[in-house]
């Protein structure tokens, strides 16, 4: 599993587009509104499309250690 610090995220309304992205694009994922994050659980492959579709979004998703 992998996480991604969502800065922009701030409101279940973000959380809403961020899931419907990733659900269309078929990645298991899990999101936390209050640490602005993303759990990808998937391939190296899953991240860069996650990140690609919340880039799609108006998200900047990073990876954190």
């Amino acid at each position: 599993m992998t996480t991604l610090k969502v800065k922009e995220m701030s409101c279940n309304h973000c959380v809403e587009r961020i899931g419907k992205a990733l659900e269309a694009a078929g990645i298991k994922h899990s999101i936390d509104l209050a640490a602005k994050t993303v759990v990808i659980d998937g391939c190296d492959n899953c991240v860069k499309t996650a990140i690609s579709e919340l880039d799609d979004i108006g998200f900047t998703a990073e990876v954190t250690e």
